[in-house]
């Protein structure tokens, strides 16, 4: 694809490896990265077949989504906690130095937040921004947590998301520096209802982080 590079690659995490796909500008350094997570019936190949990859690297970040454990091509890798209960803050940290990422805007949608936001509340000075789409694990936090984080934050999910999507968000509104988009008539995956509006919405929140 003219003026995009494209990779897919494996990255050892804790013993185990994981798929990814990358996207990048060919021609330019990337502002930033962004680090695409996934809900518990997609993969990294949701983010390709969107086009979100392709339209994060057209925009000059460099993009990578990777395929969480147990699903995807990562199959294989067994995941670090029960799903519903947070995972160690430690395997999205050796997911970044698996990398070679020393700071990241991170989308986290449904299921990706049992990793997602142990690392915010762990490691959030390597969280560039954070876009949660409706993410699970949101209860298991305290207002005093949230509101603890500075990182800018976008809230997105879809109107017809409930109860996931109106829970999430009345725990994650506690964040101190956030705004929020709601997509109308968009259920639970919001993001696949209307993506032209779902890049727009990313990209102008990219474009306004220092």
């Amino acid at each position: 694809m003219a003026g995009i590079v494209t990779k897919e690659g494996v990255v050892q995490v804790e013993g185990q490896q994981l798929f990814y796909r990358q996207t990048a500008p060919a021609e330019q350094n990337p502002r930033f990265s962004v680090l695409l997570l996934h809900g518990i019936r997609f993969s990294s190949e949701t983010w390709l077949k969107l086009g979100t990859l392709q339209e994060l690297a057209r925009a000059g970040y460099r993009a990578i989504a990777i395929d969480l454990p147990g699903l995807g091509n990562s199959k294989e890798a067994a995941a670090p906690a029960k799903l519903g209960d947070p995972a160690p803050a430690s395997f999205l940290l050796s997911v970044l130095r698996g990398l070679e990422l020393n700071s990241v805007v991170i989308i986290s949608p449904s299921l990706s937040g049992m990793y997602s936001l142990p690392f915010l509340f762990g490691h959030r000075d390597m969280v560039k921004g954070f876009i949660p789409v409706a993410p699970i694990c949101t209860e298991k936090f305290s207002p005093e947590q949230y509101s603890s984080v500075q990182t800018p934050t976008l809230i997105v999910y879809g109107e017809e998301d409930k109860p996931m999507g109106e829970t999430s968000f009345n725990h994650l509104r506690n964040l101190a520096n956030h705004k929020v988009h709601v997509m109308k008539d968009a259920q639970h995956a919001c993001y696949l209802h209307n993506p032209e509006e779902w890049h727009q919405t990313v990209l102008e929140f990219l474009k306004n982080l220092s």
